[in-house]
């Protein structure tokens, strides 16, 4: 008998669960899609392109939607004998400054043979080379930097958009397409930045469980044999992801966990209960992966957030965090970061999904301004943050929790 056999009780084809499937129709997208879809008309119409910039939390479908309908540019730009369009997808995790973005682009539009190294050369040099190789590809080029919160400077957000403008390219036509998941990106640009990459704008909001609905239905239908979901189970799927922030990748790997749950249990149904277990081995793994990769002073912010949070100060403004801040960084003998460092990690645990972010808008006399709250099971932060803890010393508000009668594991703290 072989160690290793098939399976063919639950999936049809489970890589439609998958972050790099790409289905055949968007739903729950309609606006947006119009919306963007009429930005990238001048494309057909041989016009120079627009640039186009795409924010909203991870998982509401703004690198989907770049996909969907750049292919279909690209398959409907090719029955014209006057459009050659070229499109560049780039993500910038990893890449933090515009200098390592111009070699990468260079290297996209080389052979393998002719690659230039991503150090010793300087940033004017780079940028020559990189006006040479979109001239001499010539046409239509859309750039497209997914993830583009990374980058620490705006230089190359400048240069793209206005290269013609400026003189530096001749045959090629170039659009910029950025996707932030942090709403402060674009308020931190540079006024000069802002008016270049930012003609079109696109919000993508959250899902709401409607729509998650549709799109696990949509995947369900590829992904697992007929008659194997229980009728609970795409509900209570959409309902988690709709608490959690809207994000459809949540909901689509819940669903996979779910599938992968039943199958390990030797099953032919997948029911509410694999659901359910599912969503604590998840949130488990991801909110303890998320927290340990922050820095110290990413630590050291979160801990002034929570014992904010246990004393009902929240939802704070980030200039009130600061006092809790400072005095932490103080205790665990740190020199403190500037306010706007301090803004970056609030923003990078809203976009881990620990933190949620509240626009409030006071007009003339408030001014507009950002409030935090923690969004995730207190328990379970305290549970992975011990060593910051230990380093500060223990908030009186914490002490509860790090009782081992009541806070002995991470299950401990994840909801039932």
């Amino acid at each position: 008998m072989p160690l290793f056999e098939r399976d063919t009780e639950i999936y049809r084809d489970r890589d439609a669960l998958r972050e790099d499937y790409q289905p055949e129709e968007l739903v729950g997208r309609d606006e947006e899609l119009r919306t963007f879809q009429a930005a990238l008309q001048p494309v057909i119409n041989g016009e120079q392109p627009n640039n186009i910039f795409l924010y909203g939390k991870t998982g509401v479908g703004k690198t989907a939607a770049s996909r969907y309908l750049l292919g279909h540019l690209r398959e409907d730009a090719s029955h014209y004998d006057d459009i050659h369009l070229t499109v560049v997808f780039l993500n910038c995790d990893g890449l933090t400054s515009s200098y390592q973005i111009a070699t990468r682009l260079v290297n996209e539009f080389r052979s393998e043979s002719n690659q230039i190294s991503t150090t010793g050369y300087p940033l004017g040099s780079v940028y020559e080379m990189l006006w040479q190789e979109l001239d001499d590809c010539g046409g239509t080029i859309i750039i497209v930097l997914d993830e583009i919160d990374h980058v620490n400077d705006d230089s190359i957000l400048y240069q793209l958009p206005r290269a013609r403008a400026n003189g530096n390219l001749d045959a090629a036509k170039v659009g910029l397409i950025g996707i932030s998941n942090d709403f402060s990106f674009r308020d931190d640009l540079s006024p000069k930045v802002k008016s270049s990459l930012c003609e079109q704008e696109i919000h993508f909001p959250a899902y709401n469980a409607k729509n998650l609905r549709a799109i696990l239905e949509q995947r369900a239908k590829v992904a697992f044999r007929e008659g194997v979901l229980s009728d609970e189970v795409i509900p209570l799927c959409a309902a988690y992801g709709a608490k959690d922030a809207g994000d459809a990748r949540q909901s689509i790997d819940l669903l996979m966990k779910a599938g992968d749950l039943a199958r390990d249990d030797d099953t032919d149904r997948i029911e509410e209960e694999h659901v359910k277990r599912g969503r604590r081995a998840l949130e488990r793994g991801r909110i303890k992966e998320g927290i340990n990769g922050l820095t110290e002073h990413g630590h050291l912010v979160l801990y002034s957030l929570l014992t904010l949070e246990l004393e009902d100060e929240t939802p704070i403004r980030s200039r009130d965090v600061r006092p809790r801040y400072t005095r932490f960084t103080e205790l665990a003998n740190r020199d403190p970061l500037v306010p706007r460092r301090m803004r970056d990690h609030l923003s990078e645990l809203a976009m881990l999904g620990i933190v949620s972010v509240t626009e409030r808008n006071e007009g003339r006399r408030g001014g507009t301004y950002r409030e935090y709250a923690l969004d995730m099971d207190v328990g379970l932060i305290v549970s992975a943050m011990r060593d910051t803890i230990e380093l500060v010393g223990v908030h009186e508000t914490v002490e509860p929790f790090l009782d081992g009668e009541k806070t002995s594991t991470l299950d401990d703290f994840i909801e039932q």
